[in-house]
Order: structure tokens, then C-alpha cells, then sequence
């Protein structure tokens, strides 16, 4: 698994009028190629009336699954722009469909190259990108005494901080990236003079947005 890597947030569209052509930008998540060609047919479902709904997905860790679809549009000036654009930002596990009304002004290769580039990438833009970091979760059991001094340097650390249980004792939840378990558990060693149990959780990937600025 990759300790970090970059997404589209969350499902959704922007459109954008180039020419009097309507270019609506629709970008997904998808993990599988399966979901991403239905991701693709539901598009094309529901605009069916459009001139055209070209495509393009990057899929894996290795961007290894990559396909680009120019539905109709001269070769090479939809689906492998837009591909590009993916590529360029690095997005893994995202499809991205462009939904063309056409307004009747030709726009030539070179328009339409842009033109489906600029859809993409102000779709990704007004949709949002994420960083999704490998965590592995770390427990540390306290006694009451060590609260404030752990809390305070927990919440004014990187380190994302999870549920906190009060019972006999107190155990902090903290999501640390997989890279750096070992420093924060000798940091944690050192803080508590030894006084902190200390155990590991399970390993989900946290996201956090990105700025596209």
C-alpha cells in the first residue's frame, strides 16, 4: 500500500461554456476499472442527448490502468487531454467524464484539446483534491496525572488525534503516518519518562485537502 497519494475528493461536476459549447466536467473516485466504466455509462445515461461524453481513468498504484475515449470527437483531442491533465496532477483511483452540448462554432484540434483540458481541470479544482496519508493507529494508556502535559503536546503536534477514553486510566487514539511510528513512540517515551503503555491499532488511510491554488 502506498503511504500517500493523491485524489479527487468526492464525487461531482462544474461546467464551463467555451464557444457557445456547454463542456460539463464529472470526476469519481473509482478504484476498480469496474467502477469506473459504470461511472462512464451512468454519464452517458443520463445525457444521452449530448453531442458527446468522452472519458479518461487512471486506476492503481502504479497508475497501471489507464484508458482514454474520445467518443466521437476527432482522435486524440478529448480523452487523451484529459488523461494528461490526471496525469499531470497525479491523480490515482479518479475518472473523469467531459459532457460536450455542442453550441455550433467549430472549435478546431487545438480548441478542443483545451477545451477538454480546461473542463477537467477546473472540474477537478471546483470538486476538490485530497492527500490520503497511510496511518497506523497508536493507543497510549496514562494515568490521570499525565493528562495535561500529553494532551497539550498531542493537540500541538502534526499528529492527528482520535477519541480520547477516560476509565481507569486514560488512553489517547493517535493516527500517525506509517513512516514515522517508531519516532512518535520514542517521543512518547520521552515525554511520559516511561510512564505510557503504548500499543498499535489498526492502519487506515486519513484524508486531508490539498490546496489547487
Amino acid at each position: 500500500m502506498l503511504e500517500k497519494y493523491l485524489t479527487i475528493k468526492e464525487t461531482g461536476s462544474h461546467e464551463i461554456v467555451i464557444q457557445k459549447s456547454r463542456f460539463i466536467g464529472h470526476v469519481k473516485r473509482t478504484e476498480t476499472e469496474e467502477e469506473a466504466q459504470e461511472f462512464i455509462n451512468s454519464i452517458k445515461k443520463q445525457h444521452k442527448d449530448a453531442t458527446h461524453n468522452c472519458s479518461a481513468y487512471m486506476i492503481g498504484e502504479q497508475n497501471l490502468t489507464q484508458k482514454a475515449q474520445d467518443d466521437g470527437e476527432p482522435s486524440g483531442t478529448a480523452g487523451v487531454p484529459m488523461l494528461e491533465v490526471l496525469k499531470k496532477m497525479d491523480l490515482k483511483d479518479t475518472t473523469v467524464v467531459v459532457t460536450r452540448y455542442f453550441g455550433g462554432i467549430k472549435l478546431g484540434a487545438g480548441g478542443l484539446i483545451r477545451a477538454y483540458s480546461n473542463a477537467t481541470s477546473e472540474a477537478i479544482k471546483h470538486i476538490g483534491v485530497v492527500e490520503r496519508t497511510l496511518m497506523k493507529e497508536i493507543l497510549i494508556k496514562v494515568d490521570y496525572g499525565l493528562i495535561g502535559k500529553l494532551e497539550n503536546e498531542l493537540r500541538n503536534s502534526e499528529y492527528l488525534m482520535g477519541d480520547t477514553e477516560y476509565l481507569d486510566q486514560v488512553t489517547f487514539h493517535v493516527f500517525v503516518p506509517i513512516s514515522d511510528v517508531d519516532t512518535f513512540k520514542t517521543w512518547m517515551i520521552d515525554l511520559t519518562s516511561d510512564q505510557a503503555h503504548l500499543s498499535e491499532g489498526d492502519e487506515r488511510y486519513v484524508e486531508k485537502d490539498i490546496s489547487l491554488a
